[in-house]
């Protein structure tokens, strides 16, 4: 008996219109929203037994009917599922308001029959429909390119491939992400399927609609045999794989066997695949038995759409892929919550004597970083790899954790250094090794991208050192995901507008500098976006270039930048000390347009600063534009908006913004982004990279950050100009200190990078130790308690500490108000050599802390500049010059006076004398200029000399820098 569905009285079935397609690259895509249907479905069947013996068409009974209030009427089992993920539908959306599953057909030609079926089955569950008509004659390539489009789509949450079986092609059917297959028909889900593992992958949903049409039989089959006929694929390896999971015996024949005859005989039921045309006699099958046909033919006419039992298979088809949309929608919902991690740790086996960085480095193999993102709970979608071990990660992660909370906020920052560095990079990363691989608590490092200067100069990288690194360290201190580059390429495009600029203003009338900046194209004369920002920023509120008069025009056009007040310089990431001061335009062709400039190095360029501080695109975008780069010659300040350039700055800058994802040697997650001076910037790794971590380590998890050189210049700006800018607040202080920097301050021998060190730093001397901490190690932990904030003191130990040393400052530096010190052992053990560390931190971070920032941002700038010199260096007071009193009246007038204060000073005293080691007293601390960053949003106060672009020493790093053509492998990093 064939299957029927019959129109109700009102007539056709109504269905809510498609949006007009548009027709691209061979297929048309179709949105089909999906509402409530009117009129009856009807799905009528009789067993095998019943349906006489002339007609060849055997069908399955399907099971009592169901009448629904709305004039739905259906098959029970139909009924049911389309119930069930009704209700799993309601229950997504009570949760998710705004979420709609939406199912996408891919098919080839453009035959509406699925599309109606799943639009019947998909409006009684409010589940969205589009489709995509391929051209009959559609090639692999235009196949994969779609899906590939469906695969990134956030919207679509199934895809369902109505293709010939001859385009469903492996590399297909694997092109779809399993989470969008519906069908469960790729390799992944189907072996999910085999192995028994349903959590993430799909059932079929014909398998699943014909195994539950067998167990709606009338009689139970459980032990009996269910014959399939014909059929290769997916398709009917789910199908053989569900039937004998369900307890049921399944063989398998071919049309063409010579005993298919005598094995539809003995089958209880029969299950015809495959060939259309092909079927079996009624006199063939036992009384009882049930068939079910799969790929049978549809007829209609113009009032009753007459069906086999296929079309009734059909029906239950979509309703079980429906369901399955439903379920994909709820595990992508479920995935966008926070996710506990499943770190796995790198063992570590540390020899001894510790050998170099760089070969401690290549002898450990980093996690792929996709293994390791997955790990931390990071989306496949949240990641952009660069190469295997290094990837950029995402700021929509932040819009999907918004609602989980921070975890606990820890600062390493240290002592006054010695020029050689005291270790706070290696502190870092030994403690996240300790608190992620050893106590098992999640915990991410943030660290500062090195610049290439010091790499190449004196000082090497900044990946840590011995057993407590970044790897693969080679990357980590090179061109890591090139944003240093960038942010070289967008400062210096700067550069070059500010010259070109000042030359075509020179040369030319303002008619025609107007008629350049503003061209008529194809006759047509309109300002560009930006260029209305600037005339609206002038007070000329038009739009139509005809319109503007002289004046306005001559305003418009001519920023007539003063060439003895232009602040911006160009950049490059090495340290070339003959660049420090230049002459540009001395060729012919430049007209006379000669002026003395110089070079910075590309770390000390504000757009670093503004990386770092930026908490967004969008927020990075206007602190670009704001930027200042001089001054015109009635005292205005000229900016990047005001050149035009600023949209394609944050163009170069748009990857960069994204924070790269690395490991440490025992496999625990580190950002590495921005690496902002310490001395004329704040000296801090990047706001955005502090709150990405925050929310992935959850509640109870540790984010680690470093400031640049002491505390009194790295951890000063840490507080008053990031934590002002981020919102966030620290809960532990990590102050690093070490053996030879506190005899240094304690009277010991000068200290200087390529000399060899003196015996009282190598020799035990208890008295120069002592007298270290009595003086820099307690007021640095004095600065630290004027925010409020804890301070654990790490001893970084060296090979030629002593015990008795070790004991001293431990026992000193708790009796100098630290909460707790202890000696560190990470550099020749790893994780292991910091537990002490650890273990002190989270004790630590657990105590109500009391943070303040040392002054209020409304105070005068004089006063703010007063407060950091008295509280923290220690100055009786502070002697501007006549030009710094003059460039605070100018940016008070201006108003940027309410922008925090980041001194840029010597890093090598409390005091703006180098050689001053201890605390120094009774001191005037000098302020020689004032400067701002106002696109960074700081105003930096020079003490002293200060030098943004350092020079080579006369045996630089790069002597020791070789690669080995036959392995690529580096040598001589450090």
């Amino acid at each position: 008996m064939k299957l029927s569905i019959i129109r109700s009285a009102c007539g056709s079935l109504r269905m809510h219109p498609a949006r007009p397609g548009s027709r691209v690259s061979g297929f048309t895509r179709r949105w089909q929203p999906v509402g409530p249907v009117s009129g009856r479905l009807v799905i009528r069947a009789a067993s095998a037994a019943s349906s006489g013996g002339t007609n060849p068409k055997v069908s399955v009974n399907f099971g009592k009917r169901s009448r629904k209030d709305d004039g739905f009427e259906c098959d029970s089992s139909l009924s049911e599922v389309v119930q069930s993920t009704k209700e799993a539908m309601l229950a997504l959306q009570r949760r998710h308001s705004t979420v709609q599953p939406l199912l996408a057909i891919v098919q080839a030609g453009e035959d509406d029959s699925l599309l109606e079926i799943s639009k019947k089955i998909s409006g009684r569950i409010g589940l969205n429909i589009t489709q995509i008509c391929l051209t009959k004659e559609c090639s692999e390539d235009e196949i994969v390119e779609e899906v590939l489009k469906l695969n990134e789509d956030p919207r679509v949450h199934g895809v369902h491939l109505r293709l010939p079986p001859a385009s469903l092609t492996s590399r297909v059917l694997n092109a779809l992400k399993p989470e969008k297959d519906v069908d469960g028909i790729s390799d992944l889900n189907m072996g999910r399927l085999v192995r028994g593992d349903l959590s993430k992958g799909f059932v079929p949903p014909r398998a699943s609609a014909v195994l539950d049409l067998l167990e709606k039989l009338d009689a139970p089959l459980e032990g009996k045999t269910v014959l399939l006929v014909g059929g290769e694929g997916p398709f009917v390896v789910a199908l053989q794989c569900l039937i004998e999971r369900s307890g049921l015996v399944a063989l398998k024949s071919h049309w063409s066997s010579k005993s298919l005859q005598s094995q539809v005989m003995q089958a209880d039921a029969v299950v015809l695949l495959g060939a259309e045309n092909m079927d079996v006699l009624p006199t063939w099958v036992r009384p009882g038995a049930a068939v079910i046909r799969c790929e049978p033919t549809l007829e209609t006419d113009d009032h009753t759409i007459e069906m086999s039992s296929k079309s009734g298979l059909e029906y239950l088809t979509a309703a079980y892929r429906t369901r399955n949309v439903v379920r994909s929608c709820s595990r992508w919902l479920q995935a966008q919550q926070y996710q506990p991690w499943h770190l796995h740790c790198l063992k570590l086996q540390p020899l001894t004597p510790v050998p170099s960085d760089i070969e401690i480095s290549r002898a450990q193999t980093p996690k792929p970083v996709n293994q390791l993102a997955e790990e931390i709970g990071l989306l496949p979608e949240e990641l952009e790899a660069y190469g295997r071990s290094k990837a950029k990660v995402r700021l929509s992660l932040l819009d999907r954790l918004h609602k989980q909370p921070n975890g606990k906020y820890v600062l390493v920052a240290g002592i006054t250094p010695t020029p050689l560095g005291e270790g706070k990079s290696t502190v870092t990363i030994g403690l996240v090794q300790a608190l992620s691989a050893h106590l098992k608590l999640n915990s991410f490092a943030c660290l500062r991208q090195p610049s290439q200067g010091p790499t190449f100069g004196v000082k090497g990288g900044a990946a840590g050192g011995g057993y407590a690194q970044v790897i693969p360290m080679e990357e980590f201190n090179l061109h890591l995901t090139g944003d240093i580059h960038a942010i070289t390429a967008a400062n210096n495009l700067v550069a070059a507008a500010i010259d070109a600029r000042m030359l075509h203003e020179a040369t030319q009338s303002d008619k025609a500098l107007f008629n350049r900046l503003v061209p008529s194209v194809n006759g047509v004369r309109r300002f560009s976006p930006i260029q209305i920002s600037r005339l609206h920023r002038l007070g000329i509120n038009k739009i139509d270039p005809a319109s503007l008069t002289p004046q306005e025009v001559s305003t418009f056009v001519r920023l007539d930048l003063d060439p003895s007040k232009i602040t911006w310089q160009r950049v490059v990431d090495t340290n070339d000390r003959f660049l420090r001061k230049i002459t540009v335009g001395q060729a012919s062709t430049e007209k006379g347009q000669i002026r003395e400039t110089g070079f910075d190095i590309a770390v000390a360029s504000e757009i670093m600063a503004i990386l770092a501080l930026a908490d967004s695109l969008e927020d990075m975008k206007t602190r670009l534009a704001r930027m200042v780069v001089g001054t015109s010659r009635s005292g205005q300040p000229v900016s990047t908006e005001d050149l035009g350039v600023s949209g394609a700055l944050v163009v170069l800058m748009k990857d960069a913004i994204k924070p790269t994802l690395m490991q440490t040697l025992e496999g625990t997650p580190v950002f590495v982004h921005a690496g902002p001076f310490a001395n004329i910037a704040h000296g801090n790794s990047s706001v955005l990279a502090d709150k990405l971590a925050l929310k992935l380590v959850g509640r109870d998890g540790f984010v680690v950050t470093e400031a640049g050189f002491g505390a009194d210049i790295g951890m000063e700006k840490f507080f008053n100009i990031k934590c002002r800018t981020s919102g966030l607040r620290p809960d532990v202080v990590v102050l690093v200190a070490t053996v030879r920097a506190l005899k240094m301050h304690g009277g010991g021998p000068n200290v200087s990078a390529g000399a060899p060190l003196s015996r009282e730093y190598i020799d035990e001397n208890l008295s120069l130790v002592a007298g270290g901490c009595r003086s820099n190690l307690r007021k640095q932990i004095q600065i630290t308690h004027l925010f409020g904030v804890p301070v654990v003191v790490a001893l970084n130990v060296f090979k030629t500490d002593t015990q008795a040393e070790i004991e001293l400052v431990c026992q000193m530096a708790k009796e100098c108000g630290a909460s707790d010190a202890v000696p560190c052992h990470h550099w020749a053990q790893g994780g292991r050599g910091s537990l002490d560390l650890a273990h002190a931190v989270n004790q630590a971070a657990s105590r109500p802390n009391n943070f303040q920032f040392l002054y209020n941002i409304e105070m005068p700038i004089v006063e703010k500049i007063r407060t950091i010199a008295k509280k923290v260096y220690g100055a009786d007071d502070i002697e501007l010059s006549p030009e710094a009193v003059a460039q605070i009246d100018y940016y008070t007038q201006q108003g940027y006076g309410s922008l925090p204060i980041c001194m840029a000073k010597t890093h090598l005293s409390l005091s703006h004398m180098p050689d001053k080691k201890g605390v120094p007293t009774g001191f005037v601390l000098p302020i020689r200029d004032v400067r701002a960053s106002i696109g960074a949003g700081f105003i930096y106060p020079l003490v002293g000399t200060m030098s943004t672009m350092p020079g080579l020493p006369t045996r630089p790093c790069f002597y020791d820098i070789d690669l080995d053509p036959v392995t690529e492998e580096i040598t001589g990093l450090f």
